[in-house]
Parts: structure tokens; sequence; C-alpha cells
């Protein structure tokens, strides 16, 4: 999927360089996306990019800090796409409410909300003040298939 064509959201996610991906096959049974009312909620989403995980492991161990920030961003990147898929023009995006972020951590890491700061930025740097948000950023022993990075966030639309 690219851009939305038209708007605002295209226009900026156009000068940061980036192009809305497909949105991920679920892996198991549920759907990338739900909308009750005026809010969206996304189910959690991993790191691919082109159908496949940028990368596996724990952060602290196999995966430096840095590089799953990175991966945070690609996450919030993919629930701005399931957010666009299921309500069409991502100008009605009205504020993104709650950001949660699950990083894989070695037992010695505590730096998740360091690596969550890719995803919130992300969304910052699409939707400006909107993409001010609420916030978890939780450690986990394990991510669905050896994720480092998960992501899931609330949205209000019009």
């Amino acid at each position: 999927m690219t851009a939305p064509s038209g708007g605002r959201v295209a226009a900026r996610l156009a000068e940061l360089g980036l192009t809305l991906p497909a949105v991920a096959k679920p892996v198991a049974a549920y759907v990338p996306a739900v909308r009750s009312g005026d809010l969206v909620w996304t189910s959690g989403q991993l790191p691919f990019v082109d159908g496949e995980l940028a990368a596996t492991g724990k952060v602290g161990a196999e995966v430096e800090p840095d590089a799953a920030q990175d991966l945070a961003r690609i996450c919030a990147l993919n629930a701005i796409a399931a957010v666009a898929e299921e309500v069409g023009d991502l100008d009605r995006v009205r504020r993104i409410v709650k950001l949660v972020g699950f990083v894989a951590s070695a037992p010695s890491f505590f730096g998740q909300p360091v690596v969550v700061n890719g995803a919130s930025a992300l969304l910052g740097d699409v939707f400006g003040d909107a993409g001010r948000h609420a916030r978890s950023a939780v450690g986990v022993a394990v991510l669905p298939l050896d994720a480092p990075v998960e992501v899931e966030v609330v949205v209000e639309v019009s």
C-alpha cells in the first residue's frame, strides 16, 4: 500500500520519505484493527518489512537497543497502515490516544522506554500534536515469532 493520496497526513508521510506498507497478515485468529465508535484499536504490530520480520531475538542480547528503537518505528508505521485500512483517510485521525510497546528483553535490559521512543517519535513526526499520546513500555520474556518489539495503538478518529 502506498501513502494515501491527498491530505496533510499523506503529505507529511511523503516529506518523511515514508510509504505505508501493506497491512501484515494476522499470524493467528484476529484482525489487524477494529473500530468501535470514534476509536480504532490496532492489534499488536510486529516489525514486518515486506512480509518478513526485520530482526529476531531479545533486546540487550541479540538485538542492540538502537536497532530495537528502529524496529519500534517500523511497528508504528505498520500500525498506521492498519488504521488507514480501517478508516481510509488518515486525515480523519484526531489523536493517537494510547501506545503500548512490548520489548522482548534480556534479563538485565531495562531500557524499554528508550526502545519504545522509536514508535512515539514516529507518531509525533507523522501526526504532530495529534500524535502525542499516553504510553506504556513493557519488558516481556518473548514475543510472537521471536520478534524483539511489538506495538499497538488506540486512535481517535472523526
